[in-house]
């Protein structure tokens, strides 16, 4: 395990899902429908659309996609991962999962309608994110980027304010300690893709949207959601187990013993050229 998470390279990052594909499916939130009917509009998707989604993880998009009829490719990273959205989307014969790298993975048939990809898409390589979309993509089909972030509204929950010093305490080296040291941002602080897009030479930005919502968590069910994230799985076991004790006394500690978390979920939708 890596004690030093600043060394710690995307290759390796992106792996640490794998280790635990149930609890991934279990603990992490889906996504607002609203998305997807958004999703589905700025792309002008049709009933028959063709789409591939980049790393599909269990399936938590995927299923609201499979839903509404469209043929998916799913490529996953994770073998696991991949045995448990074959799981999840058996009941949908247009749904095919392929355990596979996204950034080598050649398929039979290109020109898909719409390639997406759901928190998922910082972990292709830099030179890579905008030019292999674009490969597979048919003329003017879409790409469709949707991810969270956790953020705070000036109401929310001073939980995520406080528990900063735990992780000063247990982790103090850790990036994301650094960046967060006052706290998750606000939500209109957060900036989506649009610029990045643009910057891209090979796509142009259609429409953009947000999405806040809360979540409330006992103590065992927001442990299990941090013991999703990449950087907690990366540190070694005894360094996780002792920022999780922090973390649980203190939520434990509260007198509804809960948190409330507040997501923001970001959409762009983006035509190729």
């Amino acid at each position: 395990m890596i004690k030093d998470m600043s060394s710690a390279p995307r290759e390796v990052l992106r792996t640490m899902f794998e280790q635990v594909p149930e609890l991934y499916d279990r603990a992490r939130p889906s996504y607002p429908p609203e998305l997807f009917d958004d999703l589905a509009a700025l792309a002008q998707l049709s009933a028959d659309a063709r789409l591939l989604e980049i790393g599909c993880g269990s399936g938590k998009a995927t299923l609201p996609l499979a839903e509404r009829g469209y043929e998916l490719t799913c490529v996953e990273l994770g073998e696991q991962l991949a045995g448990v959205a074959r799981r999840n989307l058996a009941s949908f014969p247009r749904v095919e999962v392929v355990n596979a790298d996204f950034e080598s993975w050649q398929p039979e048939r290109t020109e898909f309608d719409a390639v997406v990809a759901f928190t998922a898409f910082h972990w292709i390589a830099p030179e890579l994110r905008y030019a292999r979309p674009a490969e597979l993509l048919r003329a003017h089909g879409k790409l469709a980027i949707g991810w969270t972030e956790h953020v705070l509204l000036p109401d929310g929950d001073r939980f995520f304010v406080d528990v900063q010093a735990d992780y000063e305490a247990v982790v103090p080296d850790d990036p994301k300690t650094k960046a967060g040291a006052g706290g998750p941002l606000h939500p209109d602080e957060v900036e989506d893709r649009s610029e990045e897009i643009e910057a891209s030479g090979l796509f142009r930005n259609v429409g953009a949207s947000r999405y806040v919502w809360d979540v409330t968590y006992s103590a065992d069910e927001y442990i299990a959601v941090l013991d999703t994230y990449s950087v907690n799985r990366a540190h070694d076991d005894e360094t996780r187990e002792r920022l999780f004790s922090r973390i649980r006394r203190r939520i434990e500690a509260r007198p509804d013993q809960t948190v409330r978390k507040t997501y923001l979920a970001l959409l762009n939708v983006a035509e190729r050229l």
